[in-house]
């Protein structure tokens, strides 16, 4: 476990949480300035501005309406949001093991490629990144005292459509957070369900919520291949652009910070419209079982998160944040 995260765990535990929440926020102030040189070398950012930017898409985005600002955790900035209020056909179809939807499990079954303990073993060794892991109810309660050496965060599935909450979230969230372990939650996204906006509704009220602690990531939501049916929904890509304009959008007006989003390369090229906008304000977290991370999304210059491998030395799916420790704790207090 790194010196800061030891730091921000003492601290949350020993001083009042009035106090802690302004040592946060400074920290994180020192943290962006003392990081801003290498940041600026790895990752590209968008030029300054003056002015909060305005949220502009390739979509029917409305620009009237209720709005509110948001965090913009890819250029740093607060940004104005309005309420979406677009629609997307929906067809429901019956769910059936929304407990088996997993990043992990579904990426593999549809061409993620199995990674056996020896080969996840070759993966890791060659990956470089904070090393973290994401888990559903398909791993049930975990023992973090002991995972929490080994990891620098955690990212656990909270719902799935506007029907399903993880029995086990309450373990896979708080637990990570009492041990000093930056999380977060994720939606697996069901397009043809419910709206974009409604999914991100039941999110956000159902364990996706989030707060500039420090020790909480903003929510992602998973959006991949249809457990259930037609592997894009039977959504055409213009209708699937919208459908996740709409989820992030929402998820920006209700929690006040624009959510990461994890999907495949093949997945994303196949089923959207490949609108380079969400470079802008959502970061990517690329599934990839490889010795790299491949091709990414139009717009996306670099991976936030990286899921390398379905398994490996600790529960769940492994995953590598591409970063310092300090950039993970600023992209975590926003």
């Amino acid at each position: 476990m790194s010196t800061s995260r030891l730091v921000t765990s003492l601290s949350r535990r020993l001083i009042p949480a009035t106090a802690v929440t302004a040592i946060l926020i400074a920290a994180g102030s020192l943290a962006v300035a003392s990081t801003a040189s290498a940041a600026a070398t790895a990752r590209p950012k968008a030029p300054a501005t003056s002015e909060p930017a305005v949220v502009t898409t390739s979509t029917a985005t409305p620009h009237s309406g209720p709005s509110r600002p948001a965090y913009d955790p890819v250029t740093h900035a607060m940004v104005t949001v309005y309420k979406p209020t677009s629609s997307t056909p929906v067809h429901p179809e019956k769910m059936t093991h929304p407990a088996d939807d997993t990043m992990g499990i579904v990426t593999k079954e549809h061409g993620g490629g199995a990674t056996a303990q020896a080969a996840a073993a070759a993966i890791t060794a060659a990956v470089a990144g904070l090393p973290g892991i994401d888990v559903s109810g398909y791993q049930g309660d975990l023992n973090w005292a002991s995972i929490a050496p080994s990891i620098d965060f955690v990212y656990a599935k909270a719902t799935e459509g506007t029907y399903y909450t993880n029995p086990d979230f309450n373990n896979q969230y708080e637990g990570p957070y009492d041990q000093g372990v930056i999380r977060g939650a994720y939606h697996f996204g069901i397009p043809d369900n419910s709206s974009g906006a409604t999914q991100a509704d039941y999110f956000a009220t159902h364990g996706g919520g989030w707060s500039a602690d420090g020790l909480t990531l903003p929510g992602a939501l998973d959006i991949e291949y249809n457990p259930y049916g037609a592997e894009c929904y039977g959504l055409t890509q213009a209708q699937m652009t919208s459908w996740i304009w709409d989820f992030v959008n929402e998820y920006a007006y209700d929690t006040g910070v624009y959510p990461v989003i994890y999907s495949t390369e093949d997945w994303w090229s196949t089923c959207t419209s490949s609108d380079s906008g969400f470079a802008s304000y959502d970061p990517f977290w690329i599934a990839r079982y490889a010795s790299s991370a491949g091709t990414l999304p139009a717009g996306y210059s670099y991976y936030t998160f990286w899921q390398y491998a379905d398994s490996g030395s600790e529960p769940g799916d492994q995953d590598v944040f591409n970063g310092a420790y300090s950039r993970l704790q600023a992209l975590a207090l926003g």
